[in-house]
């Protein structure tokens, strides 16, 4: 599984919701977490269609997306997210 997370440095959400994919990241190192920026990966994030609110995660299991949460989440929410709760 692999996680894009796009969030942006002025994103007080996003830091919080960052504590917690560091946990998901430490319990569960079999899944890929990519970081993009919503001001600096313009590009790539336009990619994906987020709207304003950040942060957004996006679940992928072989290539697809299969779950996207938006705003704050917590360690508890983004585990359930990935089947592993």
């Amino acid at each position: 599984m692999k996680i894009v997370k796009i969030s942006a440095l002025w994103c007080s959400a996003c830091l919080i919701t960052s504590k917690a994919l560091n946990k998901i990241k430490e319990d569960f190192p079999d899944i890929e977490i990519e970081n993009l920026d919503y001001d600096y990966d313009e590009e790539e994030v336009s990619k994906y269609n987020v709207g304003t609110k950040l942060p957004v995660l996006i679940f992928f299991e072989n290539g697809k997306e299969i779950n996207r949460l938006v705003g704050e989440k917590n360690y508890k929410e983004i585990k359930k997210a990935i089947g592993r709760d």
